[in-house]
């Protein structure tokens, strides 16, 4: 039995309290899901800002009515302190787990409007930190960010290694390993934080500009439509299936207090090209019998890109017991049939 599996058994012998920011995005969603179908109670927070109803609902769909009585969905803002407050509190029960999902993301957004993504991701951070170490919570995870690594030219990445940020993003999610790491030494307050390396899925956004490669470039396929690839294609990434991420969360929350105030790389250590991305999308929508048989256009790098990204996942094998399930073709294949169906849904 793995660690994650040990874990999951305990949590259904002895069901918890989770809070989820960012409840109604794509990690978030995935994120409820798993823990409705674990049989814990969920308190969620959300703004909308880039999350949808339509996650919420799906998820509804997916787990028994009794389950879904096990959620506690709350409107608010992380901006908002007394928002952030309440979701803690839990009407006089305050949670047992904090995951922040909640943020702005997108490289590109960061750099068009950093001030609103510096609100959402250092101020948003601070109160939701601030609140769960007021309440004493047992634990609180959050979202960092593989943009951390910045210009550091090694690869592959390892957490204690880090370079110049590269964009306003990088820079709010650096700021909240700072923030975490003063909460520990100032308040005994230890809390661990998930660098996600291109977190791929079901339910993440394939709309909007500042859509993520492998919805976006999923959606264009399957509607006849161009897709450009930033470069010469030769630029590579680590990417990771929505399941690893969700086990990664888990594990996390769940940890001794000896593994906390630590920052883990949620990956798979692996590197794929876009252009190789390309080509096993396409595979996948033929497997889905749809045919994408377009090439690509290239056009130039976009700014605050960097190069190669490719992870160490030894601290969070060793330290978590972290055992990555999916790997980048087994996860584009299964990710595939929901995209065929929301995207001609959505079409209809």
């Amino acid at each position: 039995m793995t660690r994650y599996e040990q874990i999951k058994a305990e949590l259904l012998a002895s069901p918890k309290t989770w809070l989820i920011t960012g409840v109604a995005g794509f990690i978030g969603s995935n994120l409820l899901e798993h823990l409705l179908k674990l049989n814990q109670k969920v308190v969620g927070l959300d703004n909308f800002a880039t999350g949808h109803q339509h996650n919420l609902d799906e998820v509804q769909s997916l787990v028994t009515a009794e389950q879904w009585q096990g959620f506690n969905f709350i409107e608010g803002d992380i901006r908002n302190y007394e928002d952030c407050e309440k979701v803690i509190a839990n009407n006089g029960s305050v949670v047992d787990y904090v995951l922040h999902q909640a943020a702005l993301g997108s490289v590109p957004r960061s750099i068009a409007d950093p001030v609103t993504t510096n609100a959402a991701n250092i101020t948003g951070f601070l109160n939701m930190l601030q609140a769960a170490k007021e309440a004493n919570v047992k634990s609180f995870t959050y979202a960092a960010s593989s943009s951390t690594y910045g210009d550091h030219p090694a690869l592959p990445k390892v957490e204690e290694n880090i370079g110049n940020p590269l964009s306003p993003y990088a820079v709010t999610k650096y700021v909240n390993e700072l923030y975490a790491g003063v909460y520990a030494r100032t308040y005994s307050f230890k809390t661990i934080g998930l660098r996600y390396f291109n977190v791929f899925g079901q339910r993440q956004d394939p709309n909007g500009a500042y859509a993520a490669v492998i919805p976006k470039w999923t959606a264009s396929m399957i509607q006849g439509e161009d897709v450009f690839i930033n470069g010469d294609g030769e630029t590579s990434r680590d990417f990771c299936f929505i399941e690893n991420t969700v086990q990664m969360n888990i594990l996390a929350a769940t940890a001794s207090d000896e593994a906390k105030d630590a920052v883990y790389n949620v990956a798979v250590g692996d590197r794929t090209t876009l252009n190789d991305l390309y080509k096993s999308i396409q595979s996948a929508l033929k497997e889905c019998e749809i045919s994408a048989t377009a090439e690509p256009i290239y056009r130039d790098f976009r700014a605050g890109d960097v190069r190669h990204s490719q992870a160490d996942v030894d601290k969070a094998v060793n330290n978590l017991g972290y055992a990555p399930e999916y790997r980048i073709l087994q996860g584009i294949s299964k990710a595939m049939p929901w995209y065929k169906n929301f995207i001609l849904a959505a079409k209809l």
